[in-house]
């Protein structure tokens, strides 16, 4: 008890606001302790976040949102404005979309690169740097994951999972990693209001009946009920092999070409449509694969798909369904009635490499996914969902695989209210 009041003893309060390189502030940012990821916060809609922890002056703090660049700032930083609230730290964060597009569409295609055989041949070179620089051996990352929905213009949360992961390439099947998921710490930040609109659609009319002790311990039952970590967050981390991928697709040297060569890069471009059940699942996706024009060395890789999918007559959605529906489209007024008929949206995935021990393993991993969900009477939803994952620490000797308590442990999630 007495070590406990020592430590409380010399916790401080971390405040400072993150806006954009316009002035403009960023909502749902997200800051962190890089030591300790779960003592972290996000930023309320003015861009404000505040936390309390126990840091030395020169403890690294992480500031980031997807579509824009990471800042590092020293906790010894924060707290020389925070003796008084009103000065505030600021922290721009400069624009930094995910989407490589303008990058792959700024040069025409090389004519000479773009001859069958001397395709086979880059793609073979290419290929043969990414046996020698990707290992086979496991690797235990430990990441920060943050997934958030908006719709008609304003996130209504954000989650954030915090969790150790396992890759074993070796066990790998139809060219996707073996991956153990261990969540660690999970929060789900909400804006007060939105919160209170969430938590009414979620638990439908029946919770107005309730006393309020037992509407109380319903919603506790009910935000821990769900085992998020192995939902959106182990998704995203092993959303396909990129190595594999790339094995599949290089004989295919005809929808292959050279997207752009600057500055000592090479961006190649393969396209590929997939279209099922006569035409009503239609998939277009281009992979990008951003390489040392010298050594042939992979060092971003980019993601583009277009899905639309079209429903004969349409589904007529039951009450849950319907109170998902207004959950993510809480502006508008309540939906009664929606026959879900079409499915459109793009997907846009980066992923960044890191070095270690003269192999290449994952850094960061980004994804936009904009969406809309079309029903009858020209009823239409638009959801956006922005998802990002960082490697705060990277292991890759003695690496063993997790028990499988640890795997498949529920983990509560933490509803944390920012105002």
């Amino acid at each position: 008890m007495s070590t406990l009041l020592f430590l409380l003893a010399f916790v401080s309060a971390y405040v400072g606001r993150v806006v954009d390189d316009k002035g403009a502030p960023i909502p749902y940012a997200t800051v962190y302790p890089e030591i300790a990821p779960e003592w972290g916060t996000a930023t309320n809609n003015d861009g404000l976040f505040r936390f309390e922890a126990n840091l030395t002056n020169d403890s690294r703090i992480i500031i980031s949102y997807i579509g824009y660049e990471k800042k590092v700032v020293t906790s010894g930083e924060l707290l020389q404005k925070s003796e008084n609230d009103s000065l505030w730290q600021t922290i721009v964060l400069p624009e930094q979309p995910i989407a490589l597009q303008e990058m792959v569409i700024a040069a025409k295609p090389s004519k000479q690169r773009n001859k069958r055989k001397a395709m086979a041949a880059l793609l073979h070179a290419v290929y043969v740097k990414l046996e020698e620089e990707f290992p086979d051996n496991n690797a235990q990352y430990h990441i920060v994951s943050d997934v958030r929905m908006n719709s008609n213009g304003s996130t209504w949360g954000m989650e954030q999972m915090i969790a150790n992961i396992v890759v074993m390439p070796e066990q790998a099947k139809e060219g996707r990693d073996s991956v153990q998921f261990q969540g660690r710490y999970c929060k789900r930040f909400f804006d007060a209001q939105k919160r209170r609109q969430a938590d009414s659609i979620l638990a439908g009319e029946a919770i107005e009946r309730l006393e309020k002790k037992q509407k109380e311990k319903f919603m506790r039952k009910a935000a821990n009920a769900v085992d998020s970590g192995v939902v959106v967050h182990r998704a995203l981390f092993s959303m396909g092999n990129m190595r594999y991928d790339f094995e599949q697709t290089m004989g295919d040297t005809k929808h292959w070409k050279v997207s752009n060569e600057s500055e000592g890069e090479t961006v190649l471009t393969h396209k590929q449509t997939i279209s099922k059940y006569l035409g009503f699942f239609k998939m277009t996706f281009q992979r990008h694969y951003i390489v040392d024009s010298k050594t042939y060395a992979v060092r971003r890789f980019s993601e583009h798909a277009e899905v639309k999918v079209t429903i004969p007559f349409g589904i007529k959605l039951n009450k849950d369904q319907l109170q998902m529906l207004n959950l993510i489209n809480m502006d508008e007024q309540r939906i009664e009635k929606f026959r879900l008929k079409k499915l459109r949206c793009n997907i846009d995935m980066n992923t960044i490499y890191q070095r270690q021990d003269g192999q290449v393993y994952m850094q960061e991993r980004n994804m936009i996914v904009d969406a809309h969900i079309l029903g009858s009477k020209k009823a239409e939803i638009p959801l956006i969902i922005k998802a990002t994952q960082r490697v705060t620490d990277l292991q890759t000797q003695d690496v063993k695989p997790l028990r499988q308590d640890q795997i498949t442990r529920r983990l509560k999630r933490e509803i944390v209210e920012i105002y």
